[in-house]
């Protein structure tokens, strides 16, 4: 019993010595790094989670626009004509603030040219009307809808100039007749709003405040940037352009035969054909909002040029997505109004659609 009892006594003291302690030297010292691993390079564009949107539309799966996430409380303030005295300290922002007037509106009543010097005594024409006051994350297209009314009058009677982007504290006049002929209902105001290829390209972009600051577009639909952020737009010149497909043009740009007019040309081509860009851009909108062209790409180039793609099948890019003249954006298709497999293509210099021949080469 005693040679057991030692025998056990040795083999425990045995089986200590090759367990190290965590109590003895070294327990504190940091472990060795790990090796660095290689990770596997990203899977290509359509391998990232995909959506379906109208008409069997596929994208990637991205934000909602900012105009669906960030929805306008239509609660314009109705201010009434009148005239105002300027008072020691005044500025137009502080006018505005007191009356409930847009600042830009005052300044043109009367005349005022930047830096809108004022002086105390001076006294200035407050125009009347419906004015909204913009809030942070707030768009043009979903300040329209929330009033039913036209984003495209809304730039014309603010005067709003390229790049047409809001600002947080901004006041807008928001146009419309009588409070009879006004749409009551949030179904009456959203069924009353069109939305067009035009509000996209003027209206899209959220406001941010003034200490804020656009971000950088992203290079992968698998990193889309935030709804509420403002993109840097592009400032180079894009150069010649590129065919977005090769194919036969069968409806050229202008007046159709049955009167409508084309703002682009369309190019019969099998779906699923690729569709580049034609050139450097980024993305300003990817979705299917507009009936009437189904999948539908628009891309941001220098010297305030827009380039549009319509009737895609599948799409490959996401808002602020910077791409590169000949980089896939989407697979062709016949989805909205098309009447074959077709690209319907624009160019649109500012709000004004422009012959696409004049900016792509002749062969």
């Amino acid at each position: 019993m005693r040679a057991r009892l030692v025998w056990a006594m040795a083999g425990a003291s045995m089986l200590a010595g090759c367990i190290p302690s965590i109590e003895g030297p070294g327990y504190d010292r940091p472990l060795p790094p790990e090796r660095p691993t290689t990770r596997p390079p990203p899977p290509p564009a359509e391998d990232y989670p995909r959506q379906t949107l109208t008409d069997g539309v596929v994208a990637p799966a991205a934000p909602p626009p900012a105009w669906k996430a960030r929805p306008v409380t239509p609660d314009a303030r109705t201010v009434a004509a009148s005239n105002y005295e300027v008072r020691p300290g005044d500025s137009l922002r502080a006018i505005a603030e007191r009356t409930g007037a847009g600042s830009e509106a005052i300044a043109r009543a009367n005349g005022l040219a930047p830096p809108f010097v004022i002086q105390a005594g001076q006294r200035l024409t407050i125009p009347g009307g419906r004015y909204h006051l913009v809030r942070a994350g707030e768009t043009g297209i979903a300040i329209a809808r929330a009033y039913g009314v036209d984003w495209s009058r809304i730039v014309t009677d603010n005067q709003l100039a390229e790049p047409y982007i809001l600002r947080v504290g901004q006041r807008v006049l928001i146009p419309g007749g009588s409070p009879a002929e006004r749409p009551v209902t949030a179904a009456e105001r959203a069924a009353a709003f069109r939305l067009d290829i035009d509000d996209l390209v003027t209206g899209s972009e959220p406001a941010i405040a003034s200490n804020q600051r656009p971000v950088r577009p992203t290079t992968t639909p698998s990193r889309p940037v935030p709804t509420v952020a403002q993109v840097i737009a592009p400032t180079t010149a894009p150069g010649r352009f590129v065919w977005p497909v090769r194919g036969a043009i069968v409806s050229r740009f202008g007046p159709g035969q049955s009167g409508e007019r084309n703002n682009g040309i369309k190019i019969a081509t099998p779906i699923g054909t690729p569709v580049v860009a034609a050139a450097d851009g980024v993305v300003a909108y990817a979705g299917s909002d507009v009936a009437a062209f189904g999948g539908l790409v628009i891309l941001k180039h220098g010297s305030g040029l827009t380039t549009v793609y319509g009737h895609a099948s599948q799409l490959l890019v996401t808002r602020g997505q910077a791409v590169k003249k000949g980089q896939r954006i989407a697979l062709s298709g016949n989805t909205g109004f098309a009447d074959r497999p077709e690209l319907h293509f624009e160019v649109r210099n500012g709000r004004t659609p422009v012959n696409p021949s004049s900016y792509l080469p002749s062969s």
